[in-house]
């Protein structure tokens, strides 16, 4: 199945406009959410907001935004100033400069997504997409979303445009605040390491090799409990009719979708 865009956007460099449409580069898969219910009654428990000076339960419409510029002080903003504070959206990726990909050092990588070109743009996504691989560079440029303003880099990947979104300089630690005791390295330690290390090491990344087998462990004990052991279901609210939400069988029919299919693909994977 094609991937669904998320956005469109338009690249900008020089005089050249190459309209492209956003594709997350990504699912995750990595945690498994659950609800905090009460023990008692296995009803799903609701979040608020409690004032500790005075003791009670707070609106949402009683509550507003603060910065916390000393301790204890804050200085409040109104709706409209937060509103007014956000970055507009311009729906541009405009490049600025092209640097060579191999001196972007990892650690600023943030998000990454993929870029497809849009109605128009076709030509000139190719020619961009083959000129970045040609010269080994990549177009660094800034992209205005959802109120803020993003730091990003385009790099080619088979064919395919690859916006990689980076953090800022001031939000990256310096290495220098980690401490390293002072030693040296012996020669003969340093020679097993390299042994070692070319023991295990293999021409290619190959990602498909690992599996995260604590997730699979949690979905195989859900599935269980769906299928008759410690289930609970929420009660109907009181007052609310007869309708009555019925958790055990919402399980199974999200479950059976994912965890026995992707179980059986895994293993046969894995066999």
């Amino acid at each position: 199945m094609p991937a669904r865009s998320i956005a469109t956007a338009t690249i900008s460099f020089g005089l050249v406009s190459v309209p492209v449409n956003i594709y997350s580069s990504s699912e995750s898969k990595a945690s498994v959410s659950f609800n905090m219910l009460h023990k008692r009654c296995s009803s799903r428990l609701k979040q608020q907001y409690i004032c500790p000076k005075d003791n009670e339960v707070v609106t949402r419409d009683d509550t507003v935004r603060g910065y916390e510029f000393a301790k204890d002080q804050y200085v409040v903003l109104t709706p409209e100033e937060l509103k007014a504070l956000e970055e507009k959206a311009t729906s541009t990726i405009d490049v600025t400069e092209f640097v060579p990909l191999a001196k972007v050092d990892r650690e600023y990588l943030d998000k990454v997504y993929y870029l497809g070109p849009d109605k128009g743009g076709d030509r000139a996504y190719r020619l961009l997409c083959a000129a970045l691989k040609e010269s080994g560079k990549a177009a660094l440029g800034q992209y205005a979303a959802r109120g803020q303003q993003h730091l990003v880099l385009l790099r080619p990947l088979n064919g395919v445009l690859v916006m990689e979104q980076l953090h800022y300089a001031d939000e990256v630690r310096p290495t220098t605040e980690v401490t390293i005791p002072e030693g040296d390295v012996k020669d003969a330690e340093l020679k097993l390491a390299l042994m070692l290390i070319d023991q295990t090491s293999s021409e290619e990344f190959e990602p498909k090799k690992y599996k995260d087998t604590v997730r699979e462990r949690v979905l195989e004990t859900i599935q269980k409990k769906v299928e008759g052991q410690e289930i609970t279901s929420e009660p109907a609210a009181a007052g609310g009719g007869d309708k009555i939400i019925d958790l055990m069988e919402a399980l199974k029919a999200s479950l059976a979708k994912t965890a026995p299919e992707e179980a059986k693909t895994r293993k046969q994977k894995v066999s």
